[in-house]
């Protein structure tokens, strides 16, 4: 479910500004550093945290597509990607500078400890992500499904240039999903900083399995890239308790190659324009 809330704030993002932001990753760890820090200031549970964490970060999207994001959108996608890269690089010597190296541990959202299910040890934290996660993709399904606002940041992402001809400010809906995709991706942070803990160096990884969840599910698809974002969570899950953490990194990327030799258009099909 971490994994899903990461790919679609990726999702979000890659569709209102139609070029990919590589400091998304960086973001999911920034996250986890803000929620470092505010539970070190002030000492709140992690409910109470998470609106903090997600307020920051929808702001700090909204920042970054000032920055590195809007400003582009008239130059080639290559344009953004460089800037982003560049965004990401700040971000983690900023975190580096500021934090240390060493890794930290953010505040559990539902405290530690197992709670005993039908005769099985679950742990608190696991099952928060579980909930935390399959609230929060409900509630972006029912955005932008289910009203207007959604309608409308879902014309943007499809054909800007048209909705801008409807009377639709195109300008302020891509800033919407910029700053839903930052909140999605710090929340992301969040919950893995307690398990996972929280280390400047992480963003790349995160970026690396968020663009695999999309490139599996296909280019463009909210669907898709959560369902991507699922399998690569059960298949690390399954197949690291069969054979190891190593094996199972390996096993993924060749499942990867599989799908796309098979099906190279995604699960999902591809969106006209959308290839990176």
């Amino acid at each position: 479910m971490a994994y899903a809330l990461i790919a679609l704030g990726f999702v979000l993002a890659l569709n209102a500004a139609g070029a990919v932001n590589f400091a998304h990753g960086d973001l999911v760890v920034l996250g986890g550093a803000v929620a470092v820090l505010a539970g070190l200031w002030t000492g709140l549970p992690g409910p109470l945290l998470l609106p903090i964490v997600a307020l920051v970060l929808g702001a700090t999207g909204i920042l970054a597509a000032r920055i590195a994001i809007q400003p582009l959108a008239a130059r080639p996608p290559e344009a953004t990607f460089v800037a982003t890269i560049a965004l990401a690089a700040i971000i983690e010597q900023g975190l580096t500078v500021g934090l240390g190296a060493a890794p930290l541990t953010a505040p559990p959202f539902a405290g530690s400890g197992t709670i005993d299910i039908g005769g099985l040890a679950l742990g608190r934290q696991p099952l928060a992500i579980l909930a935390v996660g399959a609230v929060l993709v409900a509630a972006v399904w029912f955005l932008l499904e289910r009203t207007q606002l959604g309608r409308r940041m879902r014309a943007v992402s499809s054909d800007r240039y048209m909705a801008r001809a409807v009377g639709i400010p195109v300008g302020r809906y891509v800033m919407l999903s910029l700053a839903l995709a930052g909140a999605l991706a710090g929340v992301a942070g969040f919950l893995l900083g307690h398990q996972f803990l929280v280390a400047p160096t992480q963003g790349a990884g995160h970026m690396l399995k968020a663009y695999i969840a999309v490139a599996i599910g296909g280019w463009g698809s909210v669907p898709g890239a959560l369902l991507g974002a699922l399998g690569i969570g059960l298949f690390e899950t399954f197949v690291s308790a069969a054979v190891g953490d190593a094996w199972a990194s390996a096993a993924l990327y060749v499942a990867v190659l599989a799908v796309l030799v098979l099906r190279p258009q995604g699960l999902f099909g591809e969106p006209v324009g959308r290839r990176a």
